[in-house]
Order: C-alpha cells, then structure tokens, then sequence
C-alpha cells in the first residue's frame, strides 16, 4: 500500500548519518542520538526501527533523509513500517507554454484569393488521398544488419548497505557504486578459461605471508566455481600443508611423481586424482603438499617439475603454486616458466618489502618472458599487525609504478596461524581477497 504523502508534515525533522565502522547518528528536532551495530545491517535495522516508532508517536507518515556511502536519500516512513523513497521535485528551466483558447466566430474573415488553400481552427477529417511514400532508391545487404535483441541492461537490486536493506521492504534500489565494484570483482574471478592457467606465489624472504597468500586465492576462485589446486612446490617440507586441512591419506607431490603414467594415462579417471591431493571441504579448493620426511632427501628436479606440471593441469583448471625462498633452485625456476600470471606477497616489514623489490628485479633481468611476468605482476601488502593502514598504503604506492596492480589486505588474526578458513576472516578482509584475485584474474 502507498504511503499517503499528504499527510506528511514539516516535523519532525529527522535526519541519519551512516558511518563505515557500523555506527550511526540520529537526529530527531536536532536532538542526536547515537547507533551502533555489529554489523551495517543490524545498525540500519535499529535506525529504521527507531524512525517507524517516531512516525507510530505522531501517528502518520514521517520524511528523514539518510547519508551514507552511496549519497543523500530522503525516506518517508510510515507508522506500519512501509518505506518509500522521496522522489526529488524535477528541476527545469522552461518556460510553460499557455495557449489562449480561440472562438472560430474571433477568426478575420480574410479574402481567399482563387485557388488558395482556407485555414481554419475546426478538426474536421480531410478527403484528400494520403501520400504515397516513394520506394528507398537503394537496399543494404541483409549480412549488414546487426542483432535486433536490445543488449541485456537490466541490474538486479542493491542487496547490500542501506539501499539492500530498504529492499527488503518492498523497494527496488538500484545497488551502489561498491556493490557494483564487488560483483564485477565476483565475475572475474567466475571466469572459466580455456586451457589451464598456473599462478605463481614468490617473494625468495620466508615470513612474506606467501602461503596464506595462496590458500586465500584459492578459497576466492574456488567458492566461485573454479577447479583449483594449491600446489606446495617447495624444496622442503613447505607450510602449505600445515595450514590447511588434510585428506584421508599422507601422499604428496612425490608419489604424484612415482603414478604419473597412471595418471597420465587414456584410461584415468577424473577422481584418480583425490587420492593424491587434499580436498578443502568449506573453500572449494585441493592442496597438492610437498614431502613432509624429515628423513628424506629427494631434490625435485626440473623435469619433475614438468611432469607434476602436466598431470595437475590435467585434472584442474587453475593452478596456484607456492614456492620456496631459494630463486636459484630448479623446481623455482621452473615454476616461472610454468606460470601465466605472478603474485608477489609481502608484508609491512622492511626487509620483506625489499625482498618483494628484489624478486621483481631479478626476474626483470632474467629474460623477456620473465620481464613480463614482473612488469605485469600483482603485488598483495597484508597486514601484519593492527593500526598499520598508513603504512600498508605507504608500501603499496612504492611498488605502483613498477606493475600492473597492487592491493592491500587489512590485518587478520584468523590469518596469524593455525589453519586458514576463508569464512572466518573478517567481512573487510575477505572484500580485499576478492580484490586481489579479480586482479589476479585480469592477467589471466
């Protein structure tokens, strides 16, 4: 039912200011009262319910104008909990154009000399033949013709913010500017690629963040429908398969090594391949580990490499490989020349930041391809401690220049150790991710 607009009064005059950090001021005849939420939705939900009371107190309709993120919105509110947005009044610039009503007995009697045409002001149907269009002298080619479907322009209602929230009330606000920046990032990440693409994680300083770096990538593309595998491609016993969850079995890249003909086979199956890697439940994604021995001495060569190459691409359409600190070993070079696409984790820390520099150079004087590889690298800063956003935006502007994009990740305690889970980072947190991989995504 519609909001009577008429009986809308002057006052109360009601205002809300809405902050990112979930806290909101109200003002009711310029008495404020202050929100808070533990989250945006449960602090609108109380801002709102606080107006309905307001308009229940005076028994109609009320008009309160919102500001947050997305702009200035003018609501009215009525006592049963119905919202409307205030269309604004339109502004114009014309003059109305008033035409006089004529009496046919005020028209002149004008002479009409013979054979000219008589005006007049009556309505009545003329008995002349219509005019005859004339043919288009010349056809254009059917193959010419473009499609005569209108290109699809609808966009689906804000879901998130304030604008969301008013939709649940029967509203249908278009979504603003930041939830269009995010579904645009989900529909990167969404895209299936022909062929395999392999994503390689480097900065040669351990404590980089490059590990929780992978699996957050991981969880991004695979809760978004992609077949991925995070390969621990470390010379040692790497962390990757610490932090995340393990399957039912020990085996590693190793004994992918020892059943590659079987899994490189014509007669291999699809799901051969679970009994080698560990399947993420939550994240959608499946860890390939190193060897965990500590009494082992094997040395993966770069022909292993290879071979580990062809029967991951095989069973996965993304590949994103974690690496070891050592840029001069074979299975790290080898990983550059596998990789379609580079990250390059780092932290805060200054001997981190440098050695994230000094990867870049490295390969930028290793070869062209490798040189590209850097030049059009996306640089992910993650916090490491809480109160470090001038810092991270400091870091971040050093490496702009030098690549094609770089985003920062806020500081996370879920990400401090123990096994990563992608639900269980901060709503903030995971908007970067989605961030880092719709750039990711865009190299591919």
């Amino acid at each position: 039912m519609a909001i009577d607009k008429s009986l809308v009064q002057a006052s109360p005059v009601i205002s809300a200011i809405i902050n990112s950090d979930d806290t909101g001021v109200l003002t009711i005849d310029a008495t404020e009262e202050t929100h808070t939420g533990t989250s945006a939705d449960e602090l609108r939900q109380s801002l709102m319910g606080r107006v309905f009371v307001e308009a229940a107190k005076h028994g109609r309709p009320v008009r309160i104008s919102t500001m947050d993120e997305t702009g200035l919105t003018t609501l009215l509110c009525s006592p049963s909990g119905e919202v409307e947005v205030e269309p604004e009044a339109p502004i114009t610039n014309e003059v109305p154009l008033i035409v006089p009503a004529v009496d046919v007995q005020d028209v002149p009697k004008t002479p009409v000399a013979q054979g000219q045409a008589v005006a007049t002001v009556e309505n009545t149907p003329s008995t002349a033949a219509p005019a005859v269009q004339e043919a288009p002298s010349g056809r254009r080619a059917l193959r010419e013709a473009g499609s005569f479907l209108a290109a699809p322009s609808t966009v689906e209602p804000a879901t998130q913010g304030f604008r969301g929230m008013l939709n649940n009330f029967g509203l249908s606000l278009a979504p603003s500017a930041e939830e269009l920046s995010e579904r645009e990032d989900i529909r990167m990440v969404s895209k299936h690629f022909a062929g395999t693409r392999t994503i390689a994680v480097v900065n040669q300083k351990g404590g980089s963040n490059k590990t929780p770096t992978v699996a957050d990538l991981a969880a991004v593309f695979g809760r978004n429908g992609a077949s991925v595998c995070a390969w621990d491609n470390n010379p040692t016993t790497g962390t990757l398969g610490w932090r995340t969850q393990q399957g039912d079995h020990t085996r590693s890249a190793l004994d992918v090594i020892a059943s590659a003909d079987a899994l490189l086979s014509p007669t291999a199956q699809a799901a051969d391949i679970n009994a080698y890697v560990h399947h993420q439940n939550t994240d959608k994604y499946d860890v390939l580990r190193s060897d965990s021995d500590v009494d082992g001495t094997h040395e993966v060569t770069a022909e292993e490499v290879d071979i580990l190459h062809r029967v991951v691409s095989k069973y996965f359409r993304l590949i994103l490989m974690d690496s070891g600190n050592n840029h001069r070993s074979a299975e790290w070079n080898r990983m550059i020349d596998h990789a379609d696409q580079l990250v390059v984790p780092t932290t805060n820390e200054e001997d981190r930041v440098e050695a994230a520099l000094l990867t870049l150079q490295g390969l930028d004087l290793k070869g062209e391809r490798a040189a590209g590889l850097a030049a059009t690298a996306v640089v992910v800063v993650s916090e490491r401690q809480e109160g470090e956003a001038k810092l991270s935006q400091a870091t971040a502007a050093k490496f702009r220049p030098y690549v094609r994009d770089v985003v920062v990740v806020p500081f996370d305690p879920a990400l401090k150790s123990g096994q990563i889970r992608y639900g269980a980072l901060r709503l903030a947190t995971r908007r970067a991710w989605l961030r880092a991989a719709a750039a990711v995504a865009r190299g591919l």
